[in-house]
């Protein structure tokens, strides 16, 4: 695909840049991503893309619509930016106080855009549909779901979806991809504690619900090392613990919110009965009652073996063999694994690490940077498994 390397000019490259910068400058936390909507709206329609009527607040589907009849596949961006305040020193840092792009949602978009731009200059030629769906809400677990009940998938049309993330632990020029588990389900958990309360001097007339609750915070800390099988990954984390209204008054009651982090689905069937019967029962010795809310979220990213290889081609194509590494699976979440429920999927990391840059910082870090340096290969390696990923459907391969 040598029309790839030929449209990827410094002009387009200036162009994405400067997007990207903008993205970066207006950032919006999810579900409110208004403007970042309407900027995206208005350079795909530019671009000539068709966006799809679909009953969202927030976000948006544009499609490149190929002049040849054929199948459709999908490209997934996330939109959102996080409620943390900038600490990056950047000329075009956030204009919004207490938000930014901490986890590269803007770079995200600007290789969504990327790709559409370069798709819809030779739709002429493509054989099916590409549909991008640029989707708010990803850091809530909310927006995947907002865009599946609005009707994302009530077509039938899409066959296949792809998305990217950012990787900062990856160095620049590497693609981290695996038909494996690469990030984790995730699980919310509310632990209500009810004791009784009463007069700090006087004790044996309550029911402690601090004592009661500090006990089940410690006995879930082990609950998974005595519960769990060593070699299946597990994470149970409180983190917060609201109780009492003044220091000499025993609490009657308090609740434990945490986070509930796994791989295999069989081991995340099991977990609401092995933390409700953990808590129940410490919490009993105590003279108090334990109730758990289990709230699930999102299942675990499990890409399809043949969408990654289909992937893994294509990504050589831009990167090079050496170019692919086998990136290390975290139980940080992702909604687009609510995607691959109805679709085979693949979700893979584009390394942008660079020490010399101080391109180190992890996720959600305020001193957090992408790398625009990054760009032109990344666009061209999404476009290449989308067109590949339209050639399989075809039977064109």
């Amino acid at each position: 695909m040598p029309y790839i390397k030929q449209m990827i000019d410094a002009n387009l490259v200036t162009r994405l840049t400067k997007i990207r910068q903008e993205l970066h400058e207006n950032p919006e936390v999810s579900s409110k991503e208004y403007d970042t909507t309407k900027l995206l709206k208005e350079l795909l329609l530019e671009a000539g893309c068709d966006i799809l009527s679909l009953n969202v607040a927030t976000g948006l589907v544009a499609e490149v619509k190929g002049a040849k009849p054929g199948p459709t596949v999908a490209y997934r961006a996330d939109i959102d930016a996080l409620p943390i305040q900038e600490e990056t020193g950047l000329a075009y840092k956030s204009k919004n106080d207490g938000v930014s792009h901490a986890c590269g949602h803007d770079f995200h978009m600007t290789l969504g855009l990327g790709a559409a731009f370069l798709l819809a200059e030779r739709k002429m030629d493509l054989t099916g549909n590409v549909r991008f769906i640029f989707q708010p809400a990803e850091e809530t677990t909310q927006g995947a779901r907002q865009m599946i009940e609005a009707g994302l998938f009530a077509d039938d049309m899409i066959k296949a979806v792809f998305g990217v993330h950012n990787q900062p632990n990856i160095p620049a020029g590497k693609v981290g991809l695996t038909d494996g588990n690469l990030m984790g389900a995730v699980d919310t958990i509310k632990i209500r504690i009810t004791g009784k309360s009463g007069h700090g001097a006087i004790p044996q007339h309550t029911v402690d619900a601090v004592v009661a609750g500090s006990a089940v915070v410690m006995g879930l800390q082990s609950a998974v090392s005595r519960n769990i099988d060593p070699f299946e990954p597990v994470v149970i984390t409180i983190g917060s613990f609201q109780s009492g209204t003044t220091h000499n008054v025993i609490a009657g009651s308090c609740e434990l919110t945490g986070t509930v982090r796994s791989f295999n689905p069989k081991v995340r069937a099991m977990l609401p009965e092995m933390i409700e019967r953990i808590s129940r029962d410490i919490a009993k010795g105590y003279g108090a009652q334990a109730n758990l809310d289990f709230i699930p979220q999102v299942p675990a990213i499990a890409n399809d073996k043949t969408m990654t290889e289909l992937a893994r081609k294509s990504v050589v194509e831009v990167f090079g063999r050496d170019g692919v590494v086998a990136p290390e699976p975290t139980l940080g979440g992702e909604d687009f694994s609510l995607y691959q429920q109805y679709v085979p999927g693949c979700y893979f990391w584009i390394g942008t690490g660079d020490e010399v840059q101080g391109i180190n910082k992890g996720w959600h870090h305020p001193a957090f940077l992408v790398n625009d340096d990054v760009i032109p290969d990344a666009v061209r390696s999404i476009v290449y498994v989308l067109e590949n990923a339209l050639n399989h459907f075809s039977g064109e391969e």
